[in-house]
Protein backbone atom coordinates (compact mmCIF):
# COMPACT_ATOMS: atom_id res chain seq x y z
CA UNK A 1 0.00 0.00 0.00
CA UNK A 2 2.82 2.56 0.78
CA UNK A 3 4.18 2.07 -2.48
CA UNK A 4 0.88 2.35 -4.54
CA UNK A 5 0.30 5.76 -2.16
CA UNK A 6 3.77 6.96 -3.14
CA UNK A 7 2.74 6.56 -7.12
CA UNK A 8 -0.58 8.04 -5.90
CA UNK A 9 1.73 11.31 -4.28
CA UNK A 10 3.61 11.60 -7.22
CA UNK A 11 0.84 11.37 -10.08
CA UNK A 12 -1.00 14.57 -7.81
CA UNK A 13 2.31 16.11 -7.57
CA UNK A 14 3.00 16.12 -11.05
CA UNK A 15 -0.25 16.92 -12.26
CA UNK A 16 0.11 20.23 -10.18
CA UNK A 17 3.06 20.96 -11.99
CA UNK A 18 1.57 20.52 -15.17
CA UNK A 19 -1.17 23.08 -14.29
CA UNK A 20 1.53 25.37 -12.67
CA UNK A 21 3.31 25.19 -16.19
CA UNK A 22 0.51 26.08 -18.13
CA UNK A 23 -0.72 28.60 -16.38
CA UNK A 24 2.56 30.29 -16.24
CA UNK A 25 2.72 29.76 -19.99
CA UNK A 26 -0.42 31.43 -20.55
CA UNK A 27 0.61 34.35 -18.45
CA UNK A 28 4.00 34.82 -20.58
CA UNK A 29 1.98 34.90 -23.79
CA UNK A 30 -0.54 37.19 -22.39
CA UNK A 31 1.97 39.83 -21.27
CA UNK A 32 4.29 39.42 -23.93
CA UNK A 33 4.81 42.41 -26.57
CA UNK A 34 7.62 40.69 -28.31
CA UNK A 35 8.27 38.08 -31.34
CA UNK A 36 7.94 35.57 -28.79
CA UNK A 37 4.25 36.00 -28.55
CA UNK A 38 4.02 34.56 -32.15
CA UNK A 39 6.13 31.55 -30.99
CA UNK A 40 3.67 30.57 -28.55
CA UNK A 41 0.80 30.62 -30.36
CA UNK A 42 1.72 27.45 -31.68
CA UNK A 43 -1.11 25.26 -33.24
CA UNK A 44 -2.55 21.88 -31.61
CA UNK A 45 -0.53 19.06 -32.70
CA UNK A 46 -0.36 15.22 -32.81
CA UNK A 47 1.57 13.43 -30.51
CA UNK A 48 5.63 13.86 -30.60
CA UNK A 49 5.85 10.33 -31.46
CA UNK A 50 5.07 10.30 -35.11
CA UNK A 51 5.42 12.77 -38.22
CA UNK A 52 2.30 14.19 -39.45
CA UNK A 53 0.26 11.47 -41.07
CA UNK A 54 0.41 11.30 -44.57
CA UNK A 55 -3.90 10.44 -44.46
CA UNK A 56 -4.07 14.48 -43.51
CA UNK A 57 -3.42 15.12 -47.10
CA UNK A 58 -0.77 17.94 -48.07
CA UNK A 59 0.89 20.55 -46.16
CA UNK A 60 -1.10 23.90 -47.00
CA UNK A 61 0.89 27.18 -46.16
CA UNK A 62 -0.81 30.14 -43.65
CA UNK A 63 -3.37 27.87 -42.60
CA UNK A 64 -4.62 28.81 -39.03
CA UNK A 65 -3.65 27.02 -36.54
CA UNK A 66 -5.54 25.50 -33.07
CA UNK A 67 -7.49 23.20 -32.26
CA UNK A 68 -11.15 22.49 -33.58
CA UNK A 69 -12.64 23.01 -30.54
CA UNK A 70 -11.73 24.66 -27.27
CA UNK A 71 -13.62 22.45 -25.10
CA UNK A 72 -12.36 19.27 -23.30
CA UNK A 73 -13.60 16.18 -25.36
CA UNK A 74 -13.70 12.61 -25.52
CA UNK A 75 -11.37 11.39 -27.96
CA UNK A 76 -11.43 7.71 -28.58
CA UNK A 77 -12.88 5.15 -26.81
CA UNK A 78 -12.37 1.29 -27.65
CA UNK A 79 -12.72 -1.78 -25.68
CA UNK A 80 -11.42 -5.46 -26.80
CA UNK A 81 -12.28 -9.45 -26.44
CA UNK A 82 -8.93 -11.56 -27.04
CA UNK A 83 -9.94 -15.49 -26.45
CA UNK A 84 -6.58 -17.54 -26.79
CA UNK A 85 -6.17 -21.18 -26.87
CA UNK A 86 -2.91 -22.47 -26.39
CA UNK A 87 -2.00 -26.25 -27.52
CA UNK A 88 -0.15 -28.85 -25.75
CA UNK A 89 3.42 -29.24 -26.09
CA UNK A 90 6.33 -31.94 -25.89
CA UNK A 91 8.07 -30.93 -21.87
CA UNK A 92 10.45 -33.17 -20.38
CA UNK A 93 11.11 -31.18 -17.83
CA UNK A 94 9.45 -27.97 -16.85
CA UNK A 95 9.79 -24.87 -14.69
CA UNK A 96 8.42 -21.99 -12.28
CA UNK A 97 7.81 -20.17 -15.79
CA UNK A 98 7.45 -22.56 -18.46
CA UNK A 99 4.40 -22.80 -20.87
CA UNK A 100 1.90 -25.10 -19.78
CA UNK A 101 2.73 -28.35 -21.21
CA UNK A 102 -1.01 -29.46 -21.48
CA UNK A 103 -2.28 -25.94 -22.69
CA UNK A 104 -4.85 -23.54 -21.53
CA UNK A 105 -7.23 -21.14 -22.59
CA UNK A 106 -7.79 -17.39 -21.42
CA UNK A 107 -9.92 -14.60 -22.24
CA UNK A 108 -8.73 -11.22 -21.92
CA UNK A 109 -11.07 -8.00 -21.86
CA UNK A 110 -9.76 -4.30 -21.67
CA UNK A 111 -11.83 -0.87 -21.99
CA UNK A 112 -10.31 2.55 -22.25
CA UNK A 113 -11.48 6.01 -23.14
CA UNK A 114 -9.04 8.42 -24.19
CA UNK A 115 -10.00 12.38 -23.63
CA UNK A 116 -8.07 15.69 -24.66
CA UNK A 117 -8.43 19.52 -24.28
CA UNK A 118 -6.67 22.43 -25.58
CA UNK A 119 -7.74 25.21 -23.88
CA UNK A 120 -4.75 27.66 -26.09
CA UNK A 121 -3.36 27.14 -29.82
CA UNK A 122 -0.01 25.97 -28.16
CA UNK A 123 -0.68 23.50 -25.35
CA UNK A 124 -2.76 20.32 -24.49
CA UNK A 125 -3.71 18.07 -21.81
CA UNK A 126 -5.08 14.52 -22.06
CA UNK A 127 -6.31 12.22 -19.72
CA UNK A 128 -6.83 8.43 -20.19
CA UNK A 129 -8.14 5.70 -18.32
CA UNK A 130 -8.16 2.19 -18.72
CA UNK A 131 -9.15 -1.46 -17.29
CA UNK A 132 -8.17 -4.81 -18.05
CA UNK A 133 -9.54 -8.06 -17.41
CA UNK A 134 -8.46 -11.65 -17.76
CA UNK A 135 -5.21 -13.49 -17.96
CA UNK A 136 -1.96 -14.57 -20.56
CA UNK A 137 -2.01 -18.23 -21.32
CA UNK A 138 0.60 -19.87 -19.40
CA UNK A 139 0.64 -16.86 -16.83
CA UNK A 140 2.03 -14.97 -19.49
CA UNK A 141 5.31 -16.67 -18.92
CA UNK A 142 7.52 -19.25 -21.09
CA UNK A 143 8.16 -17.14 -24.03
CA UNK A 144 10.19 -14.38 -25.02
CA UNK A 145 7.61 -13.29 -27.50
CA UNK A 146 4.76 -13.36 -25.57
CA UNK A 147 1.80 -14.29 -27.27
CA UNK A 148 -1.15 -11.72 -26.79
CA UNK A 149 -0.24 -7.81 -26.19
CA UNK A 150 -2.80 -6.58 -23.96
CA UNK A 151 -1.83 -9.02 -21.17
CA UNK A 152 0.73 -6.36 -20.82
CA UNK A 153 -2.16 -3.93 -19.37
CA UNK A 154 -2.80 -6.91 -16.79
CA UNK A 155 -0.21 -5.45 -13.88
CA UNK A 156 1.73 -7.15 -11.65
CA UNK A 157 0.00 -10.23 -9.71
CA UNK A 158 -2.31 -9.26 -7.34
CA UNK A 159 -3.32 -5.88 -8.90
CA UNK A 160 -7.09 -5.02 -8.66
CA UNK A 161 -8.80 -5.16 -11.99
CA UNK A 162 -9.97 -2.10 -12.09
CA UNK A 163 -10.24 1.12 -13.77
CA UNK A 164 -6.99 3.01 -13.68
CA UNK A 165 -5.10 6.50 -15.01
CA UNK A 166 -3.01 5.33 -17.73
CA UNK A 167 -2.15 8.39 -19.57
CA UNK A 168 -2.41 12.19 -17.59
CA UNK A 169 -0.03 14.88 -19.37
CA UNK A 170 0.24 17.66 -21.08
CA UNK A 171 2.21 19.02 -24.72
CA UNK A 172 3.49 22.02 -25.80
CA UNK A 173 4.07 23.03 -29.22
CA UNK A 174 6.28 25.80 -30.90
CA UNK A 175 5.64 26.37 -34.60
CA UNK A 176 9.20 26.80 -36.77
CA UNK A 177 7.11 27.20 -40.17
CA UNK A 178 4.08 28.73 -41.67
CA UNK A 179 3.34 25.71 -43.40
CA UNK A 180 0.90 23.38 -41.41
CA UNK A 181 -1.64 20.76 -42.39
CA UNK A 182 -4.91 19.57 -40.54
CA UNK A 183 -5.07 16.20 -38.32
CA UNK A 184 -8.11 13.98 -37.52
CA UNK A 185 -9.48 13.33 -33.70
CA UNK A 186 -8.15 9.87 -32.43
CA UNK A 187 -7.01 8.09 -29.38
CA UNK A 188 -4.76 11.00 -27.71
CA UNK A 189 -4.93 13.45 -31.20
CA UNK A 190 -7.25 17.00 -30.69
CA UNK A 191 -8.26 17.62 -34.06
CA UNK A 192 -7.14 20.43 -35.48
CA UNK A 193 -4.14 22.47 -37.36
CA UNK A 194 -0.46 21.73 -36.64
CA UNK A 195 2.47 23.39 -38.25
CA UNK A 196 4.36 20.51 -40.02
CA UNK A 197 7.60 21.59 -38.51
CA UNK A 198 7.74 22.17 -34.67
CA UNK A 199 9.46 21.50 -30.96
CA UNK A 200 7.23 19.86 -29.15
CA UNK A 201 7.39 19.03 -24.85
CA UNK A 202 5.53 16.42 -23.14
CA UNK A 203 5.72 15.62 -19.70
CA UNK A 204 3.92 13.55 -17.39
CA UNK A 205 2.11 10.14 -16.74
CA UNK A 206 2.11 8.35 -20.03
CA UNK A 207 3.61 5.11 -22.03
CA UNK A 208 7.50 5.27 -23.81
CA UNK A 209 6.13 3.30 -26.08
CA UNK A 210 3.98 6.24 -27.69
CA UNK A 211 6.40 7.77 -28.85
CA UNK A 212 8.95 5.56 -29.92
CA UNK A 213 9.19 2.35 -31.75
CA UNK A 214 6.02 2.87 -34.36
CA UNK A 215 5.59 1.07 -37.42
CA UNK A 216 2.44 1.36 -39.63
CA UNK A 217 2.02 -1.87 -40.25
CA UNK A 218 2.67 -4.06 -37.02
CA UNK A 219 2.55 -1.65 -34.16
CA UNK A 220 -0.89 -2.47 -32.49
CA UNK A 221 -1.70 -5.25 -30.99
CA UNK A 222 -5.85 -4.48 -30.92
CA UNK A 223 -5.60 -4.11 -34.73
CA UNK A 224 -2.85 -6.23 -35.89
CA UNK A 225 0.29 -8.63 -34.53
CA UNK A 226 -0.82 -9.86 -31.12
CA UNK A 227 2.81 -10.91 -30.19
CA UNK A 228 5.11 -8.96 -28.52
CA UNK A 229 8.03 -9.41 -30.77
CA UNK A 230 6.07 -7.81 -33.99
CA UNK A 231 4.22 -4.58 -32.36
CA UNK A 232 7.07 -3.87 -30.27
CA UNK A 233 11.15 -4.18 -30.78
CA UNK A 234 11.46 -6.55 -27.81
CA UNK A 235 15.14 -6.00 -27.31
CA UNK A 236 13.66 -2.41 -26.39
CA UNK A 237 13.87 -2.86 -22.43
CA UNK A 238 11.62 -0.13 -22.30
CA UNK A 239 10.68 1.88 -19.06
CA UNK A 240 7.31 0.85 -17.34
CA UNK A 241 5.38 -0.47 -14.41
CA UNK A 242 3.38 -3.36 -15.13
CA UNK A 243 0.69 -2.37 -16.90
CA UNK A 244 3.45 -0.68 -19.29
CA UNK A 245 2.90 3.15 -17.83
CA UNK A 246 5.58 5.50 -16.07
CA UNK A 247 5.95 9.42 -15.62
CA UNK A 248 8.61 11.30 -17.86
CA UNK A 249 9.83 13.39 -20.30
CA UNK A 250 10.03 13.73 -24.31
CA UNK A 251 11.45 16.74 -26.39
CA UNK A 252 11.13 16.16 -30.26
CA UNK A 253 11.81 18.24 -33.25
CA UNK A 254 9.52 17.27 -36.02
CA UNK A 255 9.26 17.84 -39.89
CA UNK A 256 7.87 16.65 -42.79
CA UNK A 257 10.73 15.07 -43.56
CA UNK A 258 12.95 14.02 -40.35
CA UNK A 259 11.96 14.05 -36.59
CA UNK A 260 14.44 13.85 -33.55
CA UNK A 261 13.12 12.86 -30.12
CA UNK A 262 14.71 12.42 -26.83
CA UNK A 263 12.93 10.81 -23.66
CA UNK A 264 13.43 10.44 -20.20
CA UNK A 265 11.51 7.82 -18.00
CA UNK A 266 11.30 6.68 -14.79
CA UNK A 267 12.27 2.73 -14.47
CA UNK A 268 10.75 0.33 -11.54
CA UNK A 269 12.18 -0.21 -8.25
CA UNK A 270 12.71 -4.07 -9.32
CA UNK A 271 12.64 -5.81 -12.45
CA UNK A 272 8.87 -6.21 -13.58
CA UNK A 273 7.85 -4.04 -10.34
CA UNK A 274 5.11 -1.78 -10.23
CA UNK A 275 6.27 0.49 -8.14
CA UNK A 276 8.73 3.03 -9.97
CA UNK A 277 11.84 5.40 -8.78
CA UNK A 278 12.68 8.62 -9.43
CA UNK A 279 14.46 10.02 -12.32
CA UNK A 280 17.65 10.54 -10.18
CA UNK A 281 18.12 7.15 -9.15
CA UNK A 282 16.71 5.02 -11.97
CA UNK A 283 15.66 6.14 -15.67
CA UNK A 284 15.76 5.06 -18.99
CA UNK A 285 17.00 7.59 -21.81
CA UNK A 286 16.05 6.69 -25.43
CA UNK A 287 16.95 8.77 -28.77
CA UNK A 288 15.45 7.88 -31.85
CA UNK A 289 15.89 9.70 -35.21
CA UNK A 290 12.91 9.00 -38.36
CA UNK A 291 13.25 9.58 -41.73
CA UNK A 292 10.86 9.94 -44.13
CA UNK A 293 11.55 11.40 -47.21
CA UNK A 294 7.88 11.81 -48.72
CA UNK A 295 4.33 11.01 -47.48
CA UNK A 296 4.22 7.80 -48.83
CA UNK A 297 8.00 6.34 -49.06
CA UNK A 298 10.49 4.19 -47.17
CA UNK A 299 10.53 5.20 -43.37
CA UNK A 300 13.43 4.60 -41.19
CA UNK A 301 13.58 5.00 -37.26
CA UNK A 302 17.02 3.96 -35.45
CA UNK A 303 16.77 3.75 -31.67
CA UNK A 304 19.12 3.94 -28.94
CA UNK A 305 18.78 3.64 -25.38
CA UNK A 306 20.72 3.41 -21.71
CA UNK A 307 19.01 1.96 -18.97
CA UNK A 308 20.53 3.02 -15.70
CA UNK A 309 18.85 1.60 -12.08
CA UNK A 310 19.21 -1.45 -9.52
CA UNK A 311 20.16 -4.21 -11.88
CA UNK A 312 21.47 -7.78 -11.39
CA UNK A 313 24.04 -9.28 -13.64
CA UNK A 314 23.95 -12.63 -14.99
CA UNK A 315 27.98 -13.57 -14.56
CA UNK A 316 27.77 -12.50 -11.29
CA UNK A 317 25.35 -14.41 -10.62
CA UNK A 318 26.48 -17.87 -12.03
CA UNK A 319 30.01 -16.80 -10.24
CA UNK A 320 28.10 -16.49 -6.35
CA UNK A 321 26.08 -19.84 -7.31
CA UNK A 322 29.31 -21.96 -8.42
CA UNK A 323 30.75 -20.52 -5.14
CA UNK A 324 27.82 -21.60 -3.27
CA UNK A 325 27.00 -24.59 -5.17
CA UNK A 326 23.57 -23.05 -5.24
CA UNK A 327 20.81 -21.95 -8.09
CA UNK A 328 21.24 -18.67 -9.82
CA UNK A 329 19.74 -15.72 -8.58
CA UNK A 330 19.88 -12.18 -10.23
CA UNK A 331 17.92 -10.01 -7.81
CA UNK A 332 20.37 -11.19 -5.30
CA UNK A 333 23.23 -9.61 -7.22
CA UNK A 334 21.60 -6.21 -7.79
CA UNK A 335 23.50 -3.08 -7.47
CA UNK A 336 21.91 0.63 -8.30
CA UNK A 337 23.61 2.38 -10.93
CA UNK A 338 24.24 -0.23 -13.23
CA UNK A 339 23.23 0.12 -17.14
CA UNK A 340 21.66 -1.65 -19.94
CA UNK A 341 22.14 -0.10 -23.36
CA UNK A 342 20.81 -1.07 -26.56
CA UNK A 343 19.85 -0.42 -30.66
CA UNK A 344 17.00 -0.62 -32.70
CA UNK A 345 16.42 0.07 -36.59
CA UNK A 346 12.70 -0.19 -37.37
CA UNK A 347 11.63 -0.43 -41.40
CA UNK A 348 8.32 0.25 -43.42
CA UNK A 349 7.97 0.11 -46.81
CA UNK A 350 4.66 1.22 -48.93
CA UNK A 351 3.72 -1.22 -51.93
CA UNK A 352 0.64 -0.08 -53.15
CA UNK A 353 -2.94 1.18 -52.20
CA UNK A 354 -1.75 4.16 -50.80
CA UNK A 355 0.60 2.40 -48.40
CA UNK A 356 -2.02 0.40 -46.60
CA UNK A 357 -0.37 -2.31 -48.36
CA UNK A 358 3.18 -2.94 -47.20
CA UNK A 359 6.35 -4.40 -45.82
CA UNK A 360 8.40 -3.59 -42.69
CA UNK A 361 11.02 -5.05 -40.25
CA UNK A 362 12.51 -4.11 -37.18
CA UNK A 363 16.24 -5.51 -35.84
CA UNK A 364 17.20 -5.49 -31.99
CA UNK A 365 20.15 -5.90 -30.06
CA UNK A 366 21.13 -5.50 -26.44
CA UNK A 367 24.30 -5.90 -24.48
CA UNK A 368 22.36 -8.23 -21.55
CA UNK A 369 25.40 -8.44 -19.79
CA UNK A 370 22.60 -7.06 -17.01
CA UNK A 371 18.91 -8.45 -16.42
CA UNK A 372 16.13 -7.74 -18.56
CA UNK A 373 14.00 -5.31 -16.03
CA UNK A 374 10.74 -3.81 -17.41
CA UNK A 375 9.51 -5.56 -21.09
CA UNK A 376 10.47 -8.96 -21.66
CA UNK A 377 13.61 -11.22 -22.27
CA UNK A 378 14.68 -10.95 -25.31
CA UNK A 379 18.62 -9.56 -26.66
CA UNK A 380 18.42 -9.86 -29.96
CA UNK A 381 16.03 -9.78 -32.39
CA UNK A 382 14.73 -10.49 -36.23
CA UNK A 383 11.34 -9.64 -37.76
CA UNK A 384 9.93 -9.35 -41.09
CA UNK A 385 6.27 -9.04 -42.46
CA UNK A 386 3.33 -7.66 -44.65
CA UNK A 387 0.16 -6.40 -44.30
CA UNK A 388 -1.89 -6.61 -47.46
CA UNK A 389 -5.22 -3.97 -48.27
CA UNK A 390 -8.58 -6.00 -48.64
CA UNK A 391 -9.53 -3.74 -51.21
CA UNK A 392 -8.41 -6.54 -53.95
CA UNK A 393 -10.62 -8.86 -52.77
CA UNK A 394 -13.62 -5.75 -52.18
CA UNK A 395 -13.13 -5.44 -48.80
CA UNK A 396 -11.38 -2.08 -48.21
CA UNK A 397 -11.41 -2.09 -44.22
CA UNK A 398 -10.40 -5.62 -44.33
CA UNK A 399 -6.40 -6.52 -43.85
CA UNK A 400 -4.43 -9.83 -44.08
CA UNK A 401 -1.32 -9.73 -42.01
CA UNK A 402 1.62 -12.32 -41.66
CA UNK A 403 5.31 -12.13 -40.10
CA UNK A 404 8.32 -14.08 -38.86
CA UNK A 405 10.43 -13.43 -35.84
CA UNK A 406 13.75 -14.74 -35.09
CA UNK A 407 14.56 -14.12 -30.95
CA UNK A 408 17.79 -14.83 -29.07
CA UNK A 409 19.71 -14.05 -25.67
CA UNK A 410 23.50 -13.23 -25.14
CA UNK A 411 26.02 -15.68 -23.77
CA UNK A 412 25.64 -14.37 -20.14
CA UNK A 413 21.75 -14.51 -20.40
CA UNK A 414 21.29 -18.13 -21.78
CA UNK A 415 24.18 -19.30 -19.37
CA UNK A 416 22.12 -18.27 -16.47
CA UNK A 417 19.04 -19.94 -17.51
CA UNK A 418 20.93 -23.23 -18.49
CA UNK A 419 22.15 -23.14 -15.20
CA UNK A 420 18.81 -23.21 -13.38
CA UNK A 421 18.18 -19.32 -13.32
CA UNK A 422 14.87 -17.52 -13.86
CA UNK A 423 14.00 -13.87 -15.03
CA UNK A 424 10.92 -12.63 -14.51
CA UNK A 425 9.13 -14.29 -17.50
CA UNK A 426 11.87 -17.39 -18.05
CA UNK A 427 12.69 -20.17 -16.24
CA UNK A 428 12.42 -23.84 -17.18
CA UNK A 429 14.85 -25.17 -14.75
CA UNK A 430 17.63 -25.93 -17.65
CA UNK A 431 18.45 -24.87 -20.91
CA UNK A 432 19.26 -26.16 -24.05
CA UNK A 433 19.49 -23.06 -26.07
CA UNK A 434 18.36 -22.40 -29.40
CA UNK A 435 16.60 -18.78 -31.40
CA UNK A 436 12.83 -18.63 -30.36
CA UNK A 437 11.45 -19.06 -34.10
CA UNK A 438 7.52 -17.66 -34.60
CA UNK A 439 4.92 -17.41 -37.03
CA UNK A 440 2.11 -15.53 -37.03
CA UNK A 441 -0.75 -14.81 -39.42
CA UNK A 442 -3.71 -12.98 -39.30
CA UNK A 443 -7.33 -11.89 -40.94
CA UNK A 444 -8.93 -8.42 -39.79
CA UNK A 445 -12.56 -8.38 -41.01
CA UNK A 446 -13.70 -4.61 -40.57
CA UNK A 447 -17.25 -2.79 -40.35
CA UNK A 448 -18.03 0.87 -39.77
CA UNK A 449 -21.14 3.02 -39.35
CA UNK A 450 -21.50 6.80 -39.07
CA UNK A 451 -22.58 7.70 -35.21
CA UNK A 452 -22.97 11.62 -35.01
CA UNK A 453 -19.50 13.18 -35.41
CA UNK A 454 -17.00 10.05 -35.44
CA UNK A 455 -17.54 6.75 -36.88
CA UNK A 456 -17.87 3.56 -34.85
CA UNK A 457 -15.61 0.32 -36.18
CA UNK A 458 -15.71 -3.00 -35.80
CA UNK A 459 -13.36 -5.23 -36.67
CA UNK A 460 -13.16 -9.30 -35.85
CA UNK A 461 -10.12 -10.98 -36.23
CA UNK A 462 -8.55 -14.81 -36.20
CA UNK A 463 -5.42 -14.94 -35.41
CA UNK A 464 -3.14 -18.44 -35.14
CA UNK A 465 0.75 -18.50 -33.83
CA UNK A 466 3.34 -21.04 -34.04
CA UNK A 467 6.46 -20.95 -31.93
CA UNK A 468 9.48 -23.43 -32.44
CA UNK A 469 11.97 -23.91 -29.00
CA UNK A 470 9.74 -21.54 -26.94
CA UNK A 471 11.26 -19.78 -23.94
CA UNK A 472 14.80 -19.89 -26.56
CA UNK A 473 14.56 -23.72 -25.56
CA UNK A 474 15.21 -26.82 -28.39
CA UNK A 475 14.19 -29.43 -25.77
CA UNK A 476 10.25 -28.38 -25.52
CA UNK A 477 7.54 -27.61 -27.88
CA UNK A 478 6.61 -26.60 -30.62
CA UNK A 479 3.60 -25.11 -29.66
CA UNK A 480 0.24 -23.11 -31.53
CA UNK A 481 -1.77 -20.61 -30.24
CA UNK A 482 -5.00 -19.83 -32.18
CA UNK A 483 -6.80 -16.39 -31.07
CA UNK A 484 -10.04 -14.78 -31.77
CA UNK A 485 -10.20 -11.01 -31.39
CA UNK A 486 -13.05 -8.38 -31.05
CA UNK A 487 -12.31 -4.81 -31.58
CA UNK A 488 -14.78 -2.13 -31.34
CA UNK A 489 -13.65 1.44 -31.54
CA UNK A 490 -15.39 4.88 -31.14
Amino acid sequence: MSGANTDRQRRNALLLVLLTLAARCVAAAAGADTPTTALLAAPASASAAALPDPAAGPAVAAAPVGADSRWPQLLAAQYTFIEQWQSALLSPYAGTHSLFAGGDQQPTHTLGAYTGWAPVSWGQLYLDVEKFMGAGVSGATGLGGLTNGDVIRAGVVGLKKEFYIARLYARFMVPLGSETAHLERGQDQIAGVEATRRLEFKAGWLSAADDFDHNRYSGSTRTQFLNWSLWQNTTWDYAADTRGYTYGVVLGYISPQWSLKYGMYAMPTVANGQTLETLKRAREQNLELTLAPAAVSTVMRLLAYLNTARLGDYREALAVAAAGATVPDIAATAADGRHKYGFGLNLEQPVADDGNTGVFMRLGWNDAHTESFAFTEVDRLVSLGAQFSGVHWRRSEDYLGVALVAGGLSSPHSDYLAAGGSGFLLGDGRLNYAHEQIFEAYYRAGWSWTLGPAPLHLQLSPDFQYVQNPGFNRDRGPVRFYALRLHLEY
